[in-house]
């Protein structure tokens, strides 16, 4: 590197430094102190105004409880998901991920969208409060982690709204994800054991990639009663899977996250003797604006309830799906869904013939 390079990068460097200690100073001048769920504390300013949120599942509760807050989204919504979100939010620029899976943003990026917080959702662990740590030090913008498991997310909303400003909108999200589960839960206190499917969940194009016992991205299955059968294969987070292997498991039901899985898997024979294909059981999770299932797995996995409950358990449900998603997408979303939307998103949520 030659001198000018030099001293140009030494000058971003100090500009980094400078506004780290301003945030930091500012941050530190009044608010409150919280208790995330790692157990960290940190201080909030008086006023939470700007929000950033480091990965999917927080840009998503960002934007169900708060979005005149969100600074940005983690990646641009496409043009289908950008139909279901609502104005001017669906527009906002988009700035990459601080966690998780490919993070792509920087943090002079992070620093120029001056945001008050940072907050991430989803798995909470010595590593992503090692990351939350290193993040805030470097920037002085206060980082807070939020469990975001599924049986948690009334506890999510109400105290992610807290943090925010807005606990009557957490009050209100949290009362309906409070009824959802109490709804389910009473009809899985009614359902024998031998009523309750083995499900695979498989993701790509292929439909060979699955989570794993304990993963987050299937754990919407046990709150719904059903068996993931890729439990058999250990612990762990997302892994590939063999063909060979799903016979063995036998699921009567498969969820793809992939249109195209769900296509291949019910023309390839290879995927014929498996008792979900042989019945048509073969479903793709709808994915619009945010997926039923998982992708992200974050608070939009609520309306996966319902659509879970008209797949698995058929002629169980308690209300009509369609007037359940319409609900479901003007409070959370802020969005009124033309029938021409519905239909696009119920297509999805029905077998292929």
């Amino acid at each position: 590197m030659d001198r000018r390079g030099f001293l140009a990068r030494l000058s971003q460097a100090f500009l980094l430094l400078c506004l780290g200690v301003a945030a930091a100073a500012s941050a530190q001048a009044a608010g409150r102190t919280i208790v995330d769920s790692a157990g960290r504390s940190v201080t909030l300013p008086e006023r939470v105004e700007r929000v950033l949120a480091a990965g999917p599942p927080a840009s998503t509760l960002l934007y169900v409880l708060a979005p005149d807050k969100m600074v940005g989204w983690v990646r641009e919504p496409g043009a289908g998901e950008k139909e279901f979100l609502a104005a001017p939010y669906r527009d906002l620029p988009a700035y990459g991920r601080l966690t998780g899976k490919g993070n792509t943003a920087n943090l002079e990026l992070v620093l120029s969208l001056k945001p008050d917080i940072i907050i991430d959702v989803g798995t909470v662990d010595a590593t992503y409060a090692s990351l939350a740590d290193r993040v805030q030090e470097q920037t002085g913008i206060p980082y807070v982690l939020i469990d975001g498991s599924f049986a948690k997310s009334v506890e999510t909303l109400r105290k992610t709204a807290d943090l925010l400003g807005v606990p009557e909108r957490g009050e209100e999200l949290a009362a309906y994800a409070a009824t959802t589960l109490k709804d389910m839960d009473s009809l899985l206190a009614t359902l024998p054991a031998n009523e309750r499917p083995k499900v695979y969940y498989g993701r790509g194009p292929k439909g060979l990639e699955t989570g794993l016992a304990g993963s987050i991205t299937t754990e919407i299955l046990g709150a719904v009663g059903a068996h993931s059968v890729a439990d058999a294969a250990g612990k762990g987070s997302l892994a590939n899977v063999s063909l060979e292997q799903l016979p063995a498991w036998n699921p009567d039901v498969i969820l793809t996250l992939d249109a195209d899985a769900q296509a291949a898997i019910l023309k390839d024979p290879s995927w014929s003797g498996i008792g979900a294909v042989q019945k048509r059981r073969v479903y793709h999770t709808p994915t619009l604006p945010f997926g039923w299932f998982d992708s992200p797995p974050g608070i939009n996995r609520l309306i996966g309830v319902p659509w879970l409950v008209s797949v698995l358990y058929p002629g169980k449900s308690s209300g009509e799906l369609a007037a359940t998603v319409r609900a479901f997408y003007k409070l959370f979303y802020h969005v009124e869904l033309t029938d021409k939307q519905l239909d696009t998103l119920l297509a999805d949520a029905r077998p292929k013939p």
